[in-house]
């Protein structure tokens, strides 16, 4: 009882310094409220522990009702005390501190991106019926200029584009942002990429993909899930400080074969993961690197793979195909893996070492979507007192799904985060990556596996890199993927309610 109370106590101190750093410079409501509406589930839940003890769970559907209201209640809140700066200048600073990373500090004297004496061609550039310039405001590393669209979005930043171009060249990037008012206004940051771009676009290409680094991790992570893969088939392998005794049992290959169902299971959806991202920035023709493994010789045998885009992205469009690309990409692949896996999987009791993260008692209950495919894959075989002993292959296929929602999470810049801020816009995204956040820290209290992951979202930034044009929205039909993709989020996450549990009668 004594810990409960303490995980209660911490839970409260990083949900008010969570609430303060993210979104206390935007809204006036103040922190303290905001912060007693977001752990109001958590003190209903800490009541009935108290009045009857930690082993009586509490009722699911006042508590699901309560999480729902606060989250409501709180995005009212929010948005009743959201900041409207009184003026331009006030504006302005709030704005260039808060949103816009892009512009950096610098310690140096400070030199205007342009001259005072080009002003002039610069608001040449902003015909009045397109966009109105009423303020242009100088930085260190920006010039900003703010005013009235008059225009839709996507018209103006393509023909104020043109107009720089045809003015400067390539000296600026033009980026298109929307302020915490509403107001949408435009940024010239130096274009520092132009100056470093060479005559040789195919050796520079090599140089930025780097195939040999590329090709070298893949075989060195393929050797490390292959190890894993080994363990996990059941057979035990010595320390690694050991290596004459880990060579002579790795040279049998009937060892290394029963590793590599779990390998290249693995491999394949987080490659096809990365390859989603790779193939879709390539299509709009954004500067990336090839998809990088890393390897670790214990715990899942890699901590994953990443590409680097190094080049900016150019609207909210692009942001979001992207975005989603990888866990839309991964999620097909893990699929058919996963409910083969499922089917050659055994079938066992559950008892009190049965655990989410464990694969040789996984209680598939734990998941609305693992369970329904269980169910698919076992039949009656799958009981209310059963538990699953996960083949490899199903042990890759349900990392594959771990993956895939801890990716669609919405975020800072995980997938998700990308997908919300390509919706919404980014200081909407900035409100439900905190709401995140927040709801993952209560679904921790209910099973203690996220807690880990809460932690890791705690410490994540909510604020993500603007697109170019970051304006103009989406259409209707990438709007119903985004909300797609959060439904696949939430069926993978939240356990399934005993409803449909008696339903299925599992």
């Amino acid at each position: 009882m004594a810990f409960w109370f303490l995980f209660i106590l911490l839970l409260g101190l990083a949900t008010y310094l969570m609430v303060q750093h993210s979104v206390a410079h935007i809204t006036r409501t103040p922190v303290w409220l905001l912060w007693l509406v977001l752990m109001t589930p958590a003190f209903l839940l800490s009541g009935w522990t108290l009045v009857y003890g930690a082993k009586q769970p509490p009722p699911p559907a006042p508590l699901i009702w309560s999480i729902f209201v606060c989250t409501l209640l709180y995005w009212i809140l929010f948005q009743w005390g959201r900041r409207v700066p009184r003026d331009t200048q006030t504006e302005a600073q709030a704005q260039a501190s808060e949103s816009q990373p892009t512009i950096q500090p610098i310690t140096e004297p400070i030199v205007r991106p342009i001259e005072p004496t080009e002003e002039t061609q610069l608001r040449n550039c902003f015909p009045w019926s397109v966009y109105y310039v009423q303020n242009i405001e100088y930085r260190p590393q920006a010039v900003i200029c703010r005013g009235q669209l008059r225009t839709k979005a996507s018209n103006a930043y393509q023909q104020i584009k043109t107009n720089i171009e045809a003015q400067f060249g390539d000296r600026f990037l033009l980026i298109f942002q929307e302020g915490f008012n509403g107001k949408p206004f435009f940024v010239l940051v130096p274009n520092t990429q132009a100056a470093k771009q060479t005559n040789t676009p195919r050796r520079d290409q090599e140089r930025l993909t780097r195939p040999g680094l590329a090709l070298l991790l893949l075989v060195a992570t393929l050797l490390t899930t292959t190890l894993v893969g080994v363990e996990i088939a059941g057979v035990s392998l010595p320390p690694l400080w050991e290596i004459g005794s880990l060579f002579k049992v790795l040279s049998n290959p009937n060892v290394l074969f029963k590793g590599l169902p779990y390998s290249l299971g693995l491999m394949t959806i987080l490659g096809i993961h990365e390859l989603g991202h790779y193939l879709t920035a390539k299509f709009y023709n954004i500067r990336s690197t090839l998809p990088y493994f890393i390897p670790v010789p214990f715990f899942l045998g890699t901590f994953g793979a990443f590409i680097q885009m190094r080049s900016p992205i150019p609207n909210r469009k692009a942001l979001f195909d992207i975005s989603i690309a990888g866990p839309i990409a991964g999620f097909v692949v893990t699929l058919p893996l996963l409910i083969w896996g499922l089917a050659n999987s055994d079938v066992v009791a559950i008892t009190e070492k049965t655990r989410l993260l464990n694969p040789d008692g996984l209680n598939p209950k734990y998941s609305i979507l693992l369970a329904l495919l269980s169910k698919l894959a076992l039949g009656s075989q799958l009981t209310a007192k059963s538990a699953l002993d996960l083949h490899p292959v199903a042990v890759a296929g349900f990392l594959g799904l771990i993956v895939t929602a801890l990716n669609l999470m919405p975020v800072g810049q995980l997938d998700g985060g990308h997908i919300v801020h390509a919706m919404f816009g980014q200081r909407t995204a900035i409100v439900i990556g905190q709401i995140a956040r927040v709801l993952l820290l209560l679904l921790s209290l209910v099973r203690e596996e996220f807690l880990v992951w809460a932690i890791i979202l705690l410490f994540m930034p909510l604020i993500d890199e603007p697109a170019l044009n970051d304006v103009t929205e989406l259409d209707n039909k990438r709007d119903i993927w985004g909300l797609m993709a959060m439904a696949l989020l939430i069926i993978i996450v939240l356990p399934l309610p005993q409803a449909i549990a008696n339903f299925l009668q599992i």
